[in-house]
C-alpha cells in the first residue's frame, strides 16, 4: 500500500487503559466505514513525526464504524509510541493503511488457547470477542506485570468467559508457562496463540512444541534477529519486473536500501520483518529470509519475502515490483 491508497482517519477518543497504556479509538474522516478486517488484524499509523508504526486492532471485527488500538508508551521507542502519547490528540487527522493480518483466528478450532503478555492483549482481546460471538470454546491467560499495568481488564471481565489472571508481583514471579498450557492434552485440532515480550513467546513456543500442541501461533512486536544464512550473497543483482528496473546490490547497500532510493513504491512500516507491510512477491531466484512473519512453508515455498530485512541466496532476484 502507498501512500495514496492509505485511509484518512481522525482520533475519536483517547482513553486511560494502564500505565503508559493508551487506547485511540480512530473514526473516518468525513463519516461513512472503514474496511472490515478480521480478528488478529493490525493498522499503520502514519504518525505526525513522519514514522509509520503498526498497531493490532482490539474492537470487535464486526465493526466498521472506527478502529481501535491500545499503544504502550515504550521506555526503548524510538519515536513511535512516545509520538502516540505525547502527540496525538481528540480531533487529530492521520493517514492509516489498511488492516492486515499476519495473525489470523482459526475459527474451526476445537478449542483455542488465547496467552496474552501485557500489551500483547491487543490482537487477542479482538480474537476473544470474535470467538465468544461464534459461541466458540476458548480460553484467555493474561499476564502482567502488576494490576496496574494490565489494559483492558474491564473489556475482558464484560464477556464473562474463562481467564487465568497472573500478576507478577501478586504471584512473586513471572507464570509457569509450562503449567498453564498443560493443563490440555495434546490436539491437532486445537489451537494456541501467543503475543507479548519476546522472552514470553520463545518460552511459549518451545514449550508448546514439547508438549506436543502442534497448532502454536505467535505475534511479535518486536523483530528478533535473524542472522544472514551461510550461502547468503553480499553482492547480487535485482530486476524489477514490471518497473523494467535493475540494480545490484553490494555490501555497502542492502535491498532496502536500494528500493528506497529507487522509489520502488514498497510500502516500509516498521522496517524490522514483523509487519508485513513490504511483502513482495518473488518471479525468480531464491530469498534468504531474516523476517519473522513468513511461516517455514512459507519460507521454503519463496513466492514472497520481506524486502525490508531479507537478502539473497541466489545470483539474481527478480521481484514483482
Amino acid at each position: 500500500m502507498g501512500a495514496s491508497d492509505t485511509l484518512q482517519a481522525w482520533v475519536h477518543t483517547l482513553r486511560h487503559e494502564a500505565d503508559d497504556i493508551i487506547s485511540i479509538e480512530l473514526r473516518p474522516v468525513g463519516g461513512g466505514e472503514f474496511p472490515a478486517f478480521e480478528a488478529g488484524a493490525h493498522i499503520d499509523l502514519h504518525l505526525p513525526n513522519g514514522m509509520v508504526r503498526s498497531y493490532s486492532l482490539v474492537n470487535p471485527s464486526s465493526e466498521r464504524h472506527r478502529y481501535v488500538v491500545g499503544v504502550l508508551r515504550d521506555r526503548k521507542s524510538r519515536g513511535g509510541s512516545r509520538c502516540v502519547h505525547e502527540q496525538l490528540r481528540v480531533g487529530t487527522r492521520l493517514a492509516i493503511g489498511a488492516p492486515r493480518n499476519n495473525f489470523p483466528l482459526h475459527e474451526d478450532a476445537s478449542h483455542s488457547v488465547l496467552l496474552a503478555g501485557g500489551i500483547g492483549v491487543t490482537p487477542l482481546l479482538c480474537m476473544a470477542r470474535r470467538l465468544r460471538d461464534l459461541g466458540c470454546p476458548f480460553e484467555l491467560i493474561y499476564c502482567a506485570r502488576s494490576r496496574a499495568s494490565a489494559a483492558f481488564v474491564a473489556d475482558i471481565e464484560a464477556l464473562d468467559v474463562p481467564v487465568t489472571w497472573h500478576f507478577d508481583d501478586e504471584r512473586g514471579g513471572p507464570p509457569d508457562l509450562r503449567a498453564l498450557l498443560a493443563r490440555r492434552a495434546a490436539s491437532d485440532t486445537e489451537h494456541y496463540y501467543a503475543c507479548g515480550p519476546a522472552v514470553m513467546l520463545d518460552a511459549f513456543e518451545k514449550v508448546c512444541a514439547e508438549l506436543g500442541h502442534a497448532n502454536a501461533h505467535i505475534e511479535r512486536f518486536a523483530a528478533v534477529e535473524v542472522a544472514a544464512a551461510a550461502d547468503a550473497r553480499s553482492t547480487f543483482t535485482v530486476e524489477l519486473r514490471r518497473s523494467g528496473r535493475t540494480f545490484e546490490v553490494t555490501p555497502d547497500k542492502t535491498l532496502h536500501q536500494c528500493l528506497i532510493e529507487l522509489k520502488a513504491g514498497v510500502p516500509f512500516s516498521c522496517e524490522e520483518g514483523i509487519c508485513g507491510s513490504c511483502e513482495t512477491r518473488v518471479l525468480e531466484g531464491e530469498p534468504d529470509h531474516r523476517d519473522s512473519v513468513l511461516t517455514a512453508a512459507e519460507r521454503a515455498a519463496n513466492r514472497s519475502m520481506m524486502v525490508c530485512v531479507s537478502g539473497c541466496r541466489s545470483e539474481r532476484l527478480v521481484l514483482d515490483l
